[in-house]
């Protein structure tokens, strides 16, 4: 998505995590956004005011009192002009400063005094994310209203582990491309949980060869993705793939059909939507070798299958089973393929697509089919088609 045209107040607080806003900066004018730029005294102290005014082609803000600003109103008037506030890294204290309404310097002035949407990007030690007093002002942030971007779990500058990493500049700007994403879907899907699969499986024949196939995982990140829009809670159940997580999703990493299968049984209990999308493999090897399979005078080894878990059926055949969307990729008699796996499966509703169209393209065509009929919706960008079914999945639950 572009940002053309839209402008941005990206703030900075102290921590080290402050060098990441150069690279948040870099991303959002190459993206095509105005960016204006508020730093803290404390951020100052980790990277220098020079570098962002280079990077953002603007000078930077950092005095409440500054007298660049007529009648000394920067607090109001920094932030008027702007569509979105971010704020990154944004620091535990400033975090409770602006759930609590606190305006003692520049930034958390123009925050309080603003009258556009606001993200913070919070960046801290681990035991500073789980206090429950910041667990209580994050609480209170997001009922506000503010959107938060992370933070992320890995490893942290003071040398432990665990959450409170500011997330990652890529990963703020698709949150601020988010918030920019048209309105007309947001509330189909409020208050549902929506459980989707994405990408493909792995089966191990031994310790450095598998089973797989050539899923992409961009059409269910796509689908993760239109669900979190529409206002659902969604959980994305990924095999391997190389796709940053969307915004506001939580993601389980799974290698296997198996490891996939328990994910599901764990995360469809008391959701409303299913939506399999993963291109899970058919089978795995009885007993997978110990080591290394050598050549030995040529001949090839021989491998004996079990068939994997149906993940779908089983959704499917639950006692009041969440709303199941399948999806079939098939290279020939598409209609009448996808319209015998509807009635195996015991679903509602199954997205059909011809894979060698579509596998690893940002591109596909999908026919929609249910006991209706067929439903096309036609040929495009994977998220714009993932937007048309989860309208459609909408609609499907209203009349249920």
């Amino acid at each position: 998505m572009t940002l053309k045209g839209k402008t941005i107040l990206l703030g900075l607080t102290g921590g080290i995590a402050a060098y990441k806003a150069a690279e948040l900066t870099r991303l959002l004018v190459k993206a095509g956004a105005d960016v204006r730029v508020v730093m803290t005294e404390a951020a100052t102290r980790f990277i220098t005011p020079v570098t962002l005014q280079a990077l953002s082609g603007q000078a930077v803000w950092t005095d409440l009192w500054d007298p660049r600003v007529e009648d000394n109103m920067g607090h109001i008037e920094l932030s008027r002009d702007r569509d979105l506030i971010v704020v990154a890294p944004a620091s535990a204290d400033f975090l409770a400063k602006v759930a609590h309404g606190f305006a003692d310097d520049l930034l958390s002035t123009l925050v309080l005094a603003r009258r556009c949407g606001l993200i913070v990007a919070p960046a801290m030690n681990v035991e500073m994310w789980t206090q429950p007093a910041t667990q209580r002002n994050a609480k209170m942030l997001r009922e506000d209203g503010v959107l938060m971007s992370g933070p992320a779990s890995g490893g942290q500058a003071c040398g432990e582990m665990g959450m409170g990493r500011m997330s990652e500049p890529a990963d703020v700007l698709r949150d601020v491309e988010f918030f920019f994403q048209p309105k007309k879907a947001e509330g189909l899907l409020r208050g549902r949980r929506v459980v989707v699969t994405a990408g493909p499986t792995e089966e191990p024949i031994d310790p450095v060869r598998v089973l797989t196939n050539t899923s992409s995982g961009k059409m269910g990140y796509a689908v993760a993705t239109a669900a979190r829009e529409a206002g659902a809670e969604v959980k994305l159940i990924s095999g391997p793939v190389a796709l940053p997580t969307p915004a506001g999703v939580a993601r389980v990493d799974v290698r296997t059909a198996q490891q996939m299968f328990e994910a599901v049984k764990s995360a469809v209990k008391g959701s409303d939507v299913f939506i399999s999308v993963a291109a899970v493999a058919d089978w795995r090897l009885k007993k997978p070798f110990a080591n290394k399979i050598k050549k030995v005078n040529g001949h090839p080894p021989t491998l004996e299958f079990s068939e994997n878990p149906d993940i779908l059926a089983w959704v499917a055949q639950q006692k009041n089973p969440p709303f199941c969307v399948g999806f079939a990729a098939e290279s020939e008699n598409l209609a009448a393929n996808a319209k015998a796996k509807l009635a195996r499966k015991r679903i509602p509703l199954i997205a059909a697509n011809l894979a060698q169209k579509a596998m690893g393209a940002d591109e596909n065509a999908i026919t929609l089919y249910d006991r209706k009929g067929a439903h096309s919706l036609g040929r495009g960008p994977k998220l714009e088609l993932a937007r048309k079914l989860v309208a459609h999945v909408a609609g499907s639950l209203k009349k249920r």
